[in-house]
């Protein structure tokens, strides 16, 4: 397992330096899930981590020796199932391959220590502030303690800092948890494409859309791509744009699995203006380039020619990008990448994302805005601003989760009615 930990302190060490996303590096096989879990917990609990090593070490460390030391306390303080005395031997074992051979006799030490002066440090933790003890920006702790009260906040933070479980959704709209350890691809009716991994807490954006047989609906940040199955399952005709490449490349590998027939194009331009796309069609084993099949006949490909797409639909889903504070859970290094300033960032672009929407959506259409944030500047405030500057909308309803009252991730969604014409 040496191995497993040595993947981990390098996910740690990239992650601090680059702040590149930990799921993007996570290795797969038969490692992936403690990899993951130990990765995350240590990102999660980072700051009164750093405390702890600050209190231990009379010089920082840095690079591969910061990462592992992280690693190490992680397993000691936060992970009961992993016995000390493996949490030591293992990271030790990690260092060794270390390029300076000194690195293991100063892990060995300090991770000896963690052990010896748990309860000092146990204690120490328990008496700290919120954001300390749970380990959240102190700027986000303390607009959710004005918002929801400390108790709430509270709540909030510990939600946030449990793992996450694994819901599968299926055609039917019913949620099944996967058991813990158990790999997504070995569920029957994977390769059939009969389930997709999603939270209940995102049924609330898809539920407002009600999306119904035959209806042409614009869902216009769709990777991965989990509501635009949803919307494809319900019968309606989709259209799928998402800008980011690799995002993009994400979304037509899962529509290929769930086999779905879905429109998908690389931007949304100026009403007036030919939209054009690819689709994904059922039938046919030509793989295309840079769009892998798997070995399996009749798998959905992408269409190389370029398929024309209406000005308007009945229906417009903006998933949009958001702070994802109501997911903080499975995003746990974003809550890191919060800030007042990338919060202010995001709003602009949400609103900017909804203006270039809104003409798309016919007369007597709907409008459905949603994120995974439970910041009101994302939410509740973003519709009142697009409201007074698209008096043609009107507000019919609009739906929050809070992980604290739903048990399910946060998420936020809007339904706006286009005036008939």
């Amino acid at each position: 397992m040496g191995g497993s930990r040595r993947s981990a302190a390098f996910i740690v060490a990239r992650w601090i330096a680059t702040k590149d996303f930990p799921s993007s590096m996570l290795p797969n096989g038969a490692e992936r899930a403690f990899v993951q879990d130990l990765v995350y917990t240590t990102i999660r609990r980072i700051r009164p981590l750093r405390k702890i090593l600050g209190a231990l070490m009379k010089q920082w460390p840095k690079g591969e020796l910061e990462a592992l030391l992280y690693v190490g306390a992680a397993q000691i303080l936060y992970m009961p199932d992993v016995p000390d005395f493996a949490a030591v031997s293992e990271t030790v074992d990690a260092a060794k391959g270390c390029e300076n051979p000194s690195i293991a006799k100063v892990v060995n030490g300090v991770l000896r220590n963690v052990i010896r002066r748990r309860g000092e440090f146990e204690k120490m933790i328990a008496s700290a502030p919120l954001e300390e003890r749970e380990s959240f920006p102190t700027a986000l702790v303390r607009r959710w303690e004005r918002r929801f009260g400390a108790e709430n906040a509270a709540r909030l933070c510990e939600w946030h800092n449990t793992p996450a479980e694994t819901f599968l959704a299926r055609r039917d709209g019913s949620f099944a948890k996967l058991e813990r350890g158990q790999r997504v691809e070995d569920v029957a009716g994977f390769a059939e494409g009969d389930f997709i991994v999603q939270d209940p807490g995102t049924r609330i954006a898809v539920d407002l859309l009600d999306p119904k047989p035959g209806e042409r609906i614009l869902d216009a940040c769709a990777a991965p791509g989990g509501k635009t199955v949803q919307i494809a399952w319900r019968g309606a005709e989709v259209t799928a744009c998402e800008v980011n490449p690799k995002r993009r490349r994400r979304l037509e590998e899962n529509l290929a699995r769930l086999k779905l027939g879905v429109e998908v194009i690389p931007e949304l331009p100026l009403v007036g203006t030919p939209l054009r796309g690819v689709r994904g069609r059922l039938g046919g084993n030509r793989p295309l380039r840079g769009f892998a099949t798997h070995g399996e006949a009749n798998t959905p490909s992408v269409a190389s020619a370029e398929t024309p797409l209406p000005d308007h639909f009945d229906k417009v889903l903006v998933d949009a990008p958001c702070s994802n504070t109501g997911v903080l859970r499975r995003r746990p290094d974003a809550r890191w990448n919060w800030s007042e300033e990338k919060l202010a960032a995001l709003v602009k672009l949400q609103a900017e994302i909804l203006d270039a929407c809104a003409p798309r959506v016919a007369p007597g259409g709907l409008l459905v805005y949603s994120t995974c944030s439970n910041e009101p500047e994302e939410n509740e405030a973003q519709v009142t601003a697009f409201l007074e500057r698209h008096p043609e909308f009107s507000l019919e309803e609009s739906r929050e989760s809070l992980p604290f009252e739903s048990g399910t991730d946060g998420a936020f969604a809007a339904r706006l009615r286009r005036n008939p014409a």
